[in-house]
């Protein structure tokens, strides 16, 4: 009888090690992929510029005497975008290459990002599009030759530790509510949240308000807490979750990363509503980014 415990025992030990090994992997690819995307040619580190566009002739090339500043890696005037009532028309220099769709182009209407894929334009090692944030049009220059992404040296991350693994409760609206959430440009994003998250940790209990992305099947977090004031970014961190199943959703923190600001000053990214604000410390997923 004895040895049949003992039997039991050391099995059930083996499936715990191995799931434990097998989820330490999980997150070590998950880092590695994330890792990958940010230093990609089209990831955040190649961003390098966001200019706002005023209302008749914007003009493009390199140099502080335009309005949208090329980097150093092209020379002299590429263009203007003429902009009139959120119609962003862009007409191309005499001898100037640019790209679209793979495609040369002299002139061309610019669809933003507002309802899907903008128009993006290629010149060199740069490329840049159309984007719309509230009210305002602004042109997003990358260029994958960016100083950020050649000095790139890696992220940081908390150890794995599984007690950041968190199963909360999912109370549902009746209707998804829409939200304000604050954003870096001093204005709001207007999101819809589906529910609350209530958890408990170390004792507490807490809540999360979640929000729906477009085009996204899961759940989006936007959070800030205790370690946002010397071990994490600031402005706070993002977490992604699945939708809710059977009442219950998994808050892993072990995948809390960065938002794009953390790595670029031309994002325009969402930040922390006051009730995502935590006053517990989250060490776990990214750290700050030393740059």
């Amino acid at each position: 009888m004895k040895i049949v415990i003992f039997l039991g025992g050391l099995f059930a030990f083996l499936i715990s090690v191995n799931a434990q090994t097998d989820y330490a992997k999980e997150i070590e690819k998950w880092r590695a992929d994330h890792e990958t995307e940010l230093k990609s040619e089209n990831g955040w580190l190649t961003v390098a510029g966001l200019f706002w566009l005023k209302d008749g002739a914007n003009t493009i090339g390199a140099g502080a005497d335009f309005d949208i500043e090329l980097t150093e890696n092209f020379k002299g005037k590429f263009g203007e975008i003429s902009f009139q009532n959120g119609k962003a028309i862009l007409k191309v220099e005499n001898g100037v290459e640019a790209l679209t769709d793979g495609k040369t182009v002299s002139e061309i209407e610019l669809a933003s990002d507002e309802k899907g894929k903008p128009s993006v334009i290629q010149t060199g090692s740069q490329t840049f599009y159309l984007i719309k944030r509230e009210s305002r049009f602004g042109i997003r220059l990358k260029d994958k030759n960016s100083k950020e992404r050649v000095n790139f040296k890696g992220l940081n991350w908390f150890p794995l530790d599984p007690k950041y693994k968190i199963t909360a409760d999912f109370e549902t609206f009746a209707e998804p509510k829409e939200v304000l959430i604050p954003n870096v440009l001093g204005g709001n994003f207007k999101m819809k949240s589906p529910g609350v998250l209530r958890f408990k940790f170390k004792g507490k209990q807490y809540a999360l308000e979640p929000v729906l992305e477009e085009g996204s099947d899961g759940l989006f977090i936007i959070f800030r807490d205790a370690t946002s004031r010397k071990e994490t970014y600031g402005a706070g961190r993002f977490l992604y979750a699945k939708r809710a199943e059977n009442g219950k959703v998994l808050l892993d923190f072990n995948r809390a990363e960065n938002p794009p600001c953390a790595f670029t000053s031309f994002a325009t990214c969402p930040l922390p509503p006051p009730q995502n604000r935590l006053e517990i410390a989250i060490k776990a997923g990214e750290k700050r980014y030393e740059h």
